[in-house]
């Protein structure tokens, strides 16, 4: 009898359970072509979260090429979990803008709460202490019960979570127009600041070197939540809710402080958080980087609940976790590290010099996998658009009440005062802020130097 009740590959294929998954039929054939057989269940869910446009940038890599990435104080562009640059006497600023738009959506509090998370720990996963959040909002206008109970809960997350772990919110910007009209847009910025010579990098490489689970235990929230990310929002999205992760700040702060300790051990060969598509993205992606293979032993994986399959622990995006590959021998001293902070942790697998990602159960096989085609070689697509059609200003305005004007500008909420909602944030915790919100740019004092960051996030909110 099977461990797990899952549909055979030639059902996946039959029935293009595929599609539901994210996949396109040519998509699909190319994954057959790749792996030189029909895919089974798991293989195909995990195609589907590594070539979903969430992970692989498919639709938008093409446009993304185009930005300049190098320059003189850049010491670490695209390719890892953030940017770092530096800024003199042996440091860096690492920050990164991510977004939470779908799941902010669907569930505001623990959409943008999971944002603020997710970007912390890749700020930490680059080895940096954060310093600084910050946060760019779009909601539709405000007359719609539907946006006021969005912006209400968004901003609620992004307190919930930020003030929680110890980090200051202090800069962004909210807009209100009705192009946004229950379908926010929810930007997470997180600022740290690392020695150059503490920099981590992603990557899974030294035959025999093992690799290591720290965090929550893995359960079934946000499983696809990669897929749902990438996808458009309709109204069936609302069935979607348990695609959207569950933060937990107490344990983020937890994970944040046993990571800087962790990365601080020579023993450590590479580090990345599990986020978009949790498991199957930070090892495989490591394991590209490192021009390696990964075997994981799944039934080593801490989990939440008894029954939980390979497909769903490898698609599963359980937050506050974090996937590390140590020197042979040394796992003790990390499992130590991360009990002595109450956190959860296992070695569960090994880096080989096969080249693929291999994932057995207690001696089964559920994928086997090259490890490029995986993780690089997503389709690329560049889609045609229709130019957008811009309303023809009058050239004059006659028979206006200019004052009238003025009084419906200053009320409008992209122009009122924010200060009703960012007072919900902690500003000043850590007590490094010199600048508060509602200036052009926040400044946060760099603790030991002399020396302050500046920041801030701005957008066209119209430009959509």
């Amino acid at each position: 009898m099977p461990k797990f009740l899952e549909p055979t590959a030639e059902e996946v294929k039959v029935e293009k359970l595929y599609r539901d998954m994210g996949l396109s039929d040519a998509e699909f054939e190319k994954v057959t072509e790749i792996l030189g057989r029909t895919p089974n269940f798991t293989e195909t869910g995990i195609f589907s979260v590594m070539w979903s446009e969430h992970c692989s940038y498919k639709h938008s890599k093409p446009f993304l090429k185009q930005f300049p990435t190098t320059g003189e104080h850049v010491l670490m562009g695209p390719g890892e979990g953030a940017g770092v640059v530096d800024i003199g006497d042996n440091q860096a600023v690492v920050f990164k803008v991510e977004s939470h738009n779908h799941p902010s959506a669907i569930e505001p509090y623990q959409g943008a709460a999971t944002g603020v998370g997710g970007i912390i720990r890749d700020i930490v996963s680059i080895g940096a202490r954060p310093i600084n959040l910050l946060n760019s909002l779009r909601f539709g206008e405000l007359t719609e019960k539907t946006n006021r109970r969005l912006l209400r809960g968004v901003v609620a997350g992004i307190g919930g979570y930020g003030n929680c772990i110890g980090i200051p919110t202090t800069a962004g910007e909210i807009e209100f127009d009705e192009r946004y009209d229950g379908n926010p847009l929810v930007n997470a910025m997180c600022v740290g600041v690392i020695d150059h010579d503490m920099i981590q990098k992603g990557t899974a490489k030294g035959v025999g070197n093992s690799v290591i689970y720290v965090g929550l235990k893995t359960g079934r929230d946000g499983i696809h939540g990669a897929i749902f990310a990438s996808e458009e929002l309709t109204e069936e999205s609302e069935s979607k809710r348990p695609s959207v992760q569950i933060g937990d700040p107490f344990v983020g702060k937890k994970l944040m402080e046993a990571t800087l300790e962790a990365i601080t051990y020579d023993e450590l060969v590479g580090i990345q958080d599990m986020g978009a598509a949790g498991l199957t993205s930070s090892s495989s992606e490591m394991a590209a980087k490192g021009g390696s293979g990964i075997h994981l032993e799944l039934e080593k994986v801490p989990v939440r609940e008894k029954g939980i399959s390979p497909y769903e622990m490898m698609l599963s995006e359980t937050q506050e976790r974090m996937l590390l590959v140590v020197k042979k021998g040394t796992e003790q001293k990390f499992l130590d590290l991360f009990d002595y902070h109450e956190l959860d942790s296992a070695v569960i697998g090994e880096v080989t010099d096969t080249n693929r990602f291999v994932l057995t159960y207690e001696g089964e096989v559920f994928a086997d996998i090259p490890v490029e085609p995986l993780a690089d070689e997503a389709p690329v697509y560049i889609l045609e658009g229709e130019p957008l059609q811009h309303d023809t200003a009058p050239n004059r305005y006659d028979d206006i009440d200019v004052n009238d004007v003025f009084d419906r500008l200053l009320t409008h909420p992209t122009i009122a005062s924010k200060h009703y909602l960012y007072d919900q944030y902690d500003q000043q915790v850590g007590a490094n802020t010199i600048i508060k919100p509602g200036l052009q740019a926040s400044v946060v004092r760099v603790e030991g130097t002399n020396k302050a960051i500046a920041s801030t996030i701005d957008g066209e909110a119209r430009y959509v």
